[in-house]
């Protein structure tokens, strides 16, 4: 990746894109899923589009303008706002006042762009009137920028805020839009809201463990090789097939039916623990967000678009995780992983009520979110798929180094996709991952090799 990239993004002023028709003014309450405390704030998704010959007398600012507000039609609650009420309970007031929209011209061509994030220049790329502020309330709920680029070829950003919906209910607004601007008059899934079906219990009445609301108390003498202050440098490590297969030689045979996800999560979570150099007694803790749409079949609607991810958590403590083999760390996330039922996404909610939407715990706590499913690859708003498509940015929480996405991407020569996990730790740490994730691909296959993007930190 070329981190010296840089160019000169031109905006025009922002607007608000309001649903061509009338749509209903009415108040339309969260689910106690999505009003948690720990998703105000918002995500960014990022698509780049390369030059489509069949497409080259249109604008695509013109036609993203045009079919955004006759998707709004349809997904209304966008254009409203947040209103928060007794309890900070929030509501979305269905006002029709709009998305933000932004239309833009870059001088820089699609392909010097990298394929996965962090992109360069990304607040040139994505218009924010709050200057990074999370603040979601009597906000807009959305904000899209249309830049144009060199020699065709465009970027669609996008950031909404993420008590509406999850990575997945964007992805299906996204592709409704897709639909729209080739022509559609309404899209193929209908949206659906029906936030009470993920709402708490009356009375009620956790029932599963919770490791991700569980304190970790800090051991007396915790000690690491690194400052409080140590510089924090970025890296992105690319896993193709051929390395997943040769991790796969550390699995146990009780162990083989694991996902790549598991595996992936398993390993890193292992390895950063032994890169930060903990105490031995300290524990530390794996979360990961599962999306349970498959787990309420039963309850959830196809269509519908709010957040329906839980955190489950796993536990353990230093010396456990570092000295025992693979398959220990790995077992503790495939156990968490299928203790997700649906009564466990109802224990969930009436704990997090019961706590008072509070967000889990994250002290000593590494998080991982699978993004590599994400529709966002196939969305076409008519220039094609887009040759990267997922989120703006590679950290999960906005504190580095707290956890990151595993992502999805698509290599420029055309061969097979590849799975990203960037990674942001104190230098001297990131050295010792890069050397312990080194040592578990030599084992079983000495021509395999992980590349390794170098020193991001100047991004």
């Amino acid at each position: 990746m070329d981190t010296k990239l840089s160019f000169r993004v031109k905006r025009k002023p922002a607007e608000l894109i309001t649903p061509a028709k009338p749509t209903p003014n009415d108040q339309k309450p969260l689910s106690d899923l999505d009003d948690r405390e720990g998703l105000r704030y918002k995500l960014s998704g990022v698509q780049i589009y390369a030059k489509s010959p069949c497409m080259e007398n249109d604008d695509p600012v013109k036609a993203m303008r045009e079919a955004l507000a006759k998707t709004l039609v349809f997904y209304y609650p966008f254009a409203g706002r947040l209103r928060e009420g007794p309890d900070r309970k929030l509501t979305v007031d269905c006002s029709g006042q709009g998305v933000v929209f932004v239309a833009a011209e870059a001088d820089v061509r699609a392909e010097e762009f990298p394929l996965y994030p962090p992109f360069p220049c990304m607040d040139q790329l994505l218009y924010d009137h709050q200057h990074g502020s999370q603040e979601i309330v009597n906000s807009p709920l959305m904000f899209i920028q249309v830049t144009r680029l060199l020699r065709g070829g465009f970027i669609f950003a996008i950031k909404f805020t993420h008590n509406i919906c999850d990575a997945f209910g964007m992805s299906q607004f996204l592709t409704a839009l897709g639909e729209i601007a080739r022509g559609r008059t309404s899209p193929s899934v209908f949206p659906i809201w029906k936030r009470e079906l993920l709402n708490v219990r009356n009375p009620p009445q956790p029932t599963c463990t919770h490791h991700e609301f569980t304190h970790l108390t800090t051991r007396v003498n915790v000690t690491t090789n690194h400052s409080p202050d140590s510089e924090m440098v970025y890296r992105s490590f690319f896993f193709n097939s051929t390395n997943i297969s040769v991790l796969r030689n550390h699995v146990p045979p009780h162990l083989a039916k694991c996902s790549t996800f598991d595996l992936l999560a398993a390993c890193i979570w292992r390895n950063r623990t032994i890169a930060l150099a903990l105490h031995p007694e300290q524990k530390v803790r794996l979360v990961f967000a599962v999306n349970a749409r498959s787990r309420l079949k039963s309850c959830i609607p196809v269509g519908y678009y709010g957040n329906v991810f839980v955190l489950p958590g796993v536990i353990s403590t230093v010396e456990e995780l570092c000295n025992k083999p693979i398959g220990y760390a790995l077992e503790l996330v495939m156990n968490a992983k299928a203790n997700v039922t649906e009564e466990y996404v109802r224990s969930f909610i009436d704990l997090t009520v019961m706590k008072g939407r509070a967000p889990i715990s994250t002290e000593w706590t590494y998080i991982v979110d699978d993004l590599t499913q994400l529709g966002l690859w196939d969305t076409d708003y008519g220039w094609g798929k887009p040759v990267y498509g997922g989120m703006a940015y590679s950290e999960v929480d906005p504190v580095p180094g707290t956890g990151n996405y595993f992502l999805r991407i698509r290599k420029k020569d055309g061969n097979e996709d590849e799975i990203v996990a960037p990674m942001c730790l104190p230098a001297c740490a990131m050295q010792r991952f890069d050397k312990e994730l080194k040592k578990l691909l030599v084992y079983g296959n000495s021509g395999s090799q992980i590349v390794c993007i170098k020193n991001l930190s100047a991004l």
